[in-house]
């Protein structure tokens, strides 16, 4: 294991004379210290950097140009200088000169405005655009340009980070302008889509009942990078990692950003509702070998990116074009300080790596073993018990669920996802992946010996089919993506219950309804952190586009009239969150290892006959018997993926009280979910399941009730 420090996160204990303008190399980035401000930045091959002050985001022209002498403000590879008479807020950029040969690696263009790879804020100007980054000549009106921030001056009022047991975390993805866009949101014109408009609307949060959510990107990124006429919409296209994205923000001063950020995840917060952000570590908005030129490239190409053996191109292991050098010291130092800012800076609760497996890759693009940024970031004492989850695989084929490196990572499940829907939509020789996955996914994590709670389950996310898509299209519908619908995974494993698209046919309507049970009761029941997408408690719709990165309209909206269209379902998932099974009544971590999970349940696997489950290639159903013994209860799972009803018998419960029925999907609403105390009693000796469903009993294992909640 390899460890490297980071720098500190406050500026505390930094001075400077008063009549110095040389500087400091470290803190890197724009760092208010009493009368001014000290600017430093990294770039080994530059020949010379100049400090620009601008006034206004679009101005043509800087108000100040500073020249640093390479002599007086250089320390290393650093270059830096104090401005005295700065002040929080002030917008500047750089310009760097140095060799343009793209064959050794080297893109210096001293005539770009270039970012600050550790600016704490960005602002954007109306007239932005992303093609004058790329063209030669000046861009200094339409580019994007830092902002000088005193993290010191905000006012927390007490608020720490919450740090909720894995146990009883439940994630609700979602995408901040997204979340309140739409008219119809009962927010304010002047606050939709921002992050004061996600303030507004915690009380439905609340109501939910989620634990945390895991929001889509919101660290700056170029709206822009996008085919022609589209816009950016998801934001996998950061400029900066330790900026929040202006375009959230309901206000134009250059704080805003900054301040509304945290402000909503003070407001969360204080509702108990963790913030865990999307984070893109393995790509920027810079590109190929064509694109802009915003920050990296203009100042350490070498050191930023994975470039190819011709090192005018560059190594494409995400997908977008270029790849972030993550393992170079000096990004390994940028990634573990950006980590660090948002947690000790903007008290962040966890953070989900979008391809974490690109952080494994070192500057040749091979795999190692013991990935230096990974272990720095577990490795991290101001980073203990902040969560951190991996998407554990890239762009290349590299596929590393149940092996990422790290003894606490947890890791979005992909093979959760894929075996949950193979199972419902009655695939052959899905029965036995599926009641793994049930159980924690045993076969993919058991070798480590850790909780459930490092697998997420999850069947749903921003990248793919929404939940009610799932149940209504065969094929994707990108056609809107302008890319002749090649773009999007082919792979949805999606089923569209005798309907391509929306119908009014109310026998296929209910079946849909009855699907998008079933997938919300495993995600929600099975051992392992839970997570849906924003708008699936309400079958929330993209019209089978499985990739609607680009669209900023009502593909991607929350449209909150379903509340109301769709409130049975609504009320499904609120009260299935209400009464989550299988986790300790008083809401401490799991402790019991898989192994030991597993073999405590092997008994109660059942199929249609007690205690003789059909492990057969050709078995759609399953039942299973567990125990809640905090609560004195037996619980009793019954899956039947089978086109026809099934009758099931039922186990004995030992304390000769019947069993009662929890959920059962094929019904209608209210009887399709009670309230656990109000579950009606089954007198008979079998359940007669319904085609596709699941059902859920339980029973009183002796002396009381089970305590409700």
């Amino acid at each position: 294991m390899q460890l490297i420090a980071s720098q500190p996160a406050s500026n505390a204990s930094l001075s400077l004379p008063a009549d110095s303008n040389r500087g400091q190399s470290s803190p890197l980035g724009a760092t208010p210290i009493g009368n001014g401000v000290n600017f430093s930045v990294y770039s080994r091959d530059a020949s010379g950097v100049e400090l620009l002050l601008f006034d206004r985001d679009d101005d043509a022209r800087p108000a100040r140009v500073i020249s640093l002498d390479p002599f007086i403000n250089r320390t290393y590879h650093y270059w830096h200088l104090f401005v005295p008479g700065l002040r929080n807020g002030q917008i500047y950029g750089y310009r760097v000169r140095g060799p343009f040969d793209p064959s050794t690696g080297m893109r210096f263009d001293d005539s770009k405005v270039l970012l600050d790879p550790y600016g704490r804020g960005v602002v954007v100007p109306r007239n932005y655009a992303r093609d004058e980054a790329q063209r030669q000549g000046d861009n200094a009106a339409t580019a994007m340009k830092s902002v000088v921030v005193d993290s010191s001056l905000y006012d927390w009022e007490g608020d720490i980070p919450l740090t909720h047991p894995p146990s009883r975390t439940i994630i609700y993805e979602m995408h901040v302008k997204g979340f309140t866009w739409h008219p119809n949101s009962g927010v304010g014109e002047e606050m939709r889509g921002t992050f004061h408009g996600v303030i507004e609307k915690i009380p439905y949060l609340q109501d939910l009942g989620i634990s945390a959510v895991e929001l889509l990107p919101v660290f700056q990124f170029d709206a822009q990078d996008c085919p022609p006429e589209r816009v950016n919409y998801w934001g996998y296209a950061p400029v900066s990692f330790f900026a929040p994205h202006q375009g959230y923000s309901s206000g134009r001063d250059s704080l805003a950003p900054v301040n509304e950020f945290r402000d909503m995840v003070k407001a969360l917060h204080r509702a108990g509702i963790e913030v865990i952000l999307d984070v893109v570590f393995n790509h920027t908005a810079e590109g190929d070998h064509s694109g802009p030129t915003f920050c990296f490239r203009g100042l350490d190409n070498n050191a930023y990116y994975v470039l190819e053996q011709d090192r005018s191109r560059y190594a494409n292991f995400s997908g977008t074009g270029n790849t972030l050098n993550a393992n170079h010291p000096i990004v390994r130092r940028m990634i573990v300080d950006s980590i660090r800012y948002w947690v000790q800076e903007m008290h962040v609760d966890g953070f989900r790596f979008d391809l974490a497996s690109i952080l494994a890759r070192d500057s040749s693009g091979h795999v190692m073993a013991n990935p230096p940024v990974l272990w720095d970031i577990e490795s991290d004492p101001a980073l203990a018990g902040t969560k951190m989850i991996a998407e554990a695989w890239d762009a290349a084929g590299l596929y590393q669920v149940g092996s990422f490196v790290g003894d606490s990572w947890r890791e979005w499940n992909g093979r959760f996802r894929d075996d949950v829907r193979s199972f419902f939509r009655g695939e052959e020789s899905t029965l036995q992946h599926f009641a793994d996955r049930l159980l924690g996914s045993h076969e993919i994590y058991g070798h480590e010996q850790r909780e459930a709670e490092q697998s997420v389950n999850f069947v749903t996310c921003h990248d793919g089919f929404t939940l009610n898509d799932l149940v209504s299209y065969n094929q994707k519908h990108n056609e809107a993506n302008g890319e002749n619908n090649r773009d999007g995974g082919d792979d949805n494993r999606s089923w569209n219950c005798g309907v391509e698209g929306p119908t009014d046919n109310p026998e296929i309507e209910s079946l849909r309804n009855r699907q998008v049970k079933n997938f919300m009761t495993v995600t929600l029941l099975s051992l392992g952190i839970p997570m849906f997408l924003m708008g699936d408690e309400v079958r929330r719709t993209q019209l089978g586009n499985n990739n609607a990165y680009c669209q900023d309209s009502e593909l991607n909206w929350f449209d909150w009239s379903l509340l109301k269209k769709h409130e049975d379902m609504h009320r499904f998932v609120k009260l299935l969150i209400d009464r989550r099974l299988l986790r300790d009544a008083d809401g401490q971590r799991q402790v019991m290892t898989l192994t030991e999970l597993i073999a405590a349940g092997a008994k109660g696997w059942h199929g249609v006959k007690l205690n003789h489950p059909d492990w057969s290639s050709q078995s759609h159903s399953i039942a299973f018997s567990g125990e809640l013994p905090k609560e004195n209860a037996l619980v009793h799972f019954i899956f039947n993926a089978y086109w026809e009803a099934l009758d099931f018998e039922l186990p004995p419960n030992g304390s000769g009280s019947s069993w009662r029925r929890w959920i059962e999907t094929s019904l209608p609403t209210p009887q399709d979910i009670v309230p656990w105390q109000e579950s009606p009693f089954v007198v008979e000796l079998t359940y007669r399941a319904a085609p596709r469903s699941v059902v859920v009993l339980w029973a009183n294992a002796g002396d009381g009730l089970p305590s409700s909640i």
